[in-house]
């Protein structure tokens, strides 16, 4: 028995031709739609980057009580179960979060691992001066910290030097691994590329018809470039999509050659999926978790259930994959737990379960049927309260510093922590997330995939809101969700919602016209929405110094209409110089072109 996991990075499944697109060339990506089964229904758990890589090891949901973290000394492992039961793991990856402060628990789970180096902000160069940056669009450079823009361009100067790209270095790694270990038995192989992640750095030109300045890092904001930009970016995704494609290839040619198909299982699926410009958004985190970012592709051959060129229907999401491996070695799956094996999906495109839930912590908590999709907002202009609960308190890349850690209490424990109490770590009021989005600003969403694919026609239909709202109570008691992400969302556990009741929720939830001070002013479109937005920042307990300060400006400005220019003043007096001198801090409020 042995098992290929090829995993890629913020891979937008609409950019692939299995799932209809038309605008790149996915060859390989074809076909291995015809060698295997294509998910059509397949959805992330935990976002961003690491939380989604501990939904993959564990099994379960994490983002309901923790953010970007380690794995934790009560975690069940996916690699680590297989290497205690005999099966050789590897991990070979350039995804260089692993190796970081907050990912550094993750690799040590397989019982050998390979660290490719050079992706986007890896310390890695060796030059001591500043390499030379070209003139650029303004992009992640106004949000990330001066080293990371620095160590990105001096990781291009090197690996080009070097004639390798870190991906395909990692392919070359796991075809090595796969050379050496192709006539043995008890082994799993995972190989993980950061690719096509950003910054799009394209080994040819990929545009040559674009006048614009050098563009290959969206800022994770609305979209405020020119429509040439938004296509040249797209040209560049999908040139690094060519590349994983290629990639992805040198693998099938090695199954085919080898004859693997007959007893060796093939993974190919990603943490999460990436706007190229859909909705008018860059990127992931600030925005609302639509489809783009949490309906994933995903490809599964079994060769004791061979399923070949077809489709599967049934909702399934990725903490369903470590139990698929460990059933295929013939491992039962920790109690501890949530996903489900699919190979009766497999088989027969059977339901293993009702309800899907993701989302990133202490953003919104979203639910699906596969039909309709409902989002949960914060109730609550603080997004409060809300906690990290760890044994291990790092971010990704610093330990929670004292300041963060005098308020901590011991609690616990949960059902999944086999007994361990944990660290119960409050989240700053001012930003009380780590994805940058309080989704108060926002207010909840309701979709029917089916009839609005796209996400752009919220329904209102309360009855059914009552009926999703009871699933996510279900749902988030079956995950041990914190007591106080039920408060963080205007939710009663012990209360029967239905529609009547969903209009009664409705009407005394705050918004823009229950604040006094509104009705004093006209306003502009976008200020509403910056209004609400910089007021969900500052955080409930700068709620009155913010209103002070904002009749401050009006006043001393003279006007009687409330605009954009108003805020950019008001933002020097709340957040740091960077943040306020940034024109994507206010667009991202705005949340408009």
């Amino acid at each position: 028995m042995r098992a290929i996991m090829v995993m890629f990075d913020s891979l937008n499944r609409r950019f692939l031709e299995p799932y209809g697109c038309s605008f790149t060339e996915t060859p390989n990506f074809r076909r291995l739609a015809e060698k295997t089964a294509c998910f059509d229904n397949f959805y992330a758990g935990s976002l961003p980057c690491m939380p989604a890589r501990r939904d993959l090891q564990t099994g379960r949901y994490s983002f309901l009580h923790r953010s970007w973290g380690p794995m934790e000394p009560f975690d069940n492992s996916m690699p680590q179960i297989l290497k205690e039961h005999g099966i050789f793991t590897r991990l070979v990856s350039d995804h260089g979060h692993y190796w970081e402060t907050g990912g550094c628990t993750y690799h040590t789970m397989y019982s050998s691992w390979e660290c490719k180096r050079g992706q986007e902000a890896d310390p890695w160069a060796l030059r001591s001066d500043d390499p030379e940056i070209p003139e650029h669009v303004p992009t992640m450079r106004e949000f990330t910290h001066p080293e990371w823009w620095r160590n990105n361009w001096c990781n291009r100067e090197l690996y080009r030097q070097r004639g390798k790209w870190p991906m395909d270095s990692v392919f070359d790694d796991g075809l090595e691994f796969l050379q050496l270990n192709a006539g043995k038995d008890n082994w799993f192989l995972q190989i993980e590329t950061f690719s096509p992640h950003e910054p799009f750095d394209v080994e040819q030109d990929c545009d040559p018809d674009y006048t614009g300045p050098h563009f290959d890092w969206p800022p994770y904001a609305p979209v405020t470039e020119t429509e040439e930009q938004v296509q040249h970016i797209r040209r560049r995704y999908a040139a690094v999509l060519s590349q994983c494609d290629r990639n992805l290839g040198r693998v099938l040619d090695f199954m085919d050659a080898h004859d693997m198909w007959k007893d060796t299982m093939l993974v190919v699926n990603t943490d999460h999926g990436f706007l190229l410009g859909e909705k008018d958004w860059w990127a992931k985190s600030v925005m609302p978790c639509y489809n783009e970012l949490a309906n994933t592709p995903f490809f599964l051959w079994d060769p004791q259930v061979p399923v070949r060129g077809e489709r599967r229907e049934a909702l399934c999401q990725s903490i369903d994959i470590p139990v698929t491996l460990l059933d295929f070695f013939g491992i039962k799956a920790a109690p501890e737990m949530q996903g489900k094996s699919l190979r009766p999906v497999l088989m027969s495109d059977e339901k293993i379960r009702d309800y899907a839930l993701f989302g990133f912590h202490g953003s919104f908590v979203n639910i699906t049927d596969g039909r309709y999709l409902y989002m949960r907002a914060s109730a609550s202009v603080g997004n409060t309260p809300l906690y990290e609960y760890t044994l291990m308190p790092t971010h990704q890349d610093t330990m929670f510093g004292p300041k963060e850690l005098e308020k901590m209490e011991i609690c616990g424990p949960f059902s999944f922590t086999k007994g361990a109490r944990l660290m119960k770590i409050p989240v700053p009021g001012r930003l009380a997330n780590a994805t940058f989005c309080n989704s108060f600003q926002y207010g909840n969403f309701l979709f029917d995939l089916r009839e609005d694919p796209e996400q752009l026609k919220p329904l209102d239909d309360p009855a059914l809101e009552a009926e999703m709202i009871q699933a996510l109570l279900r749902m988030m008691e079956l995950s041990d969700a914190p007591v106080e992400q039920y408060e963080r969302l205007g939710l009663d556990r012990k209360t029967a919602y239905d529609g009547n009741l969903v209009l009664e929720e409705r009407e005394r939830r705050p918004g823009f016209d229950s604040f006094p001070i509104t009705k004093e002013y006209q306003w502009e479109a976008d200020a509403r929405q910056i209004f609400i937005g910089m007021l969900s920042l500052v955080g409930e307990e700068r709620v009155e110094e913010y209103f002070e300060a904002f009749r401050e400006v009006m006043e001393k400005s003279k006007d009687k209409t409330v605009g954009r220019r108003h805020f950019e003043t008001l933002a020097k007096r709340f957040y740091s110089e960077d943040e306020s001198k940034n024109f994507y801090f206010i667009n991202k409020l705005a949340r408009v072109r």
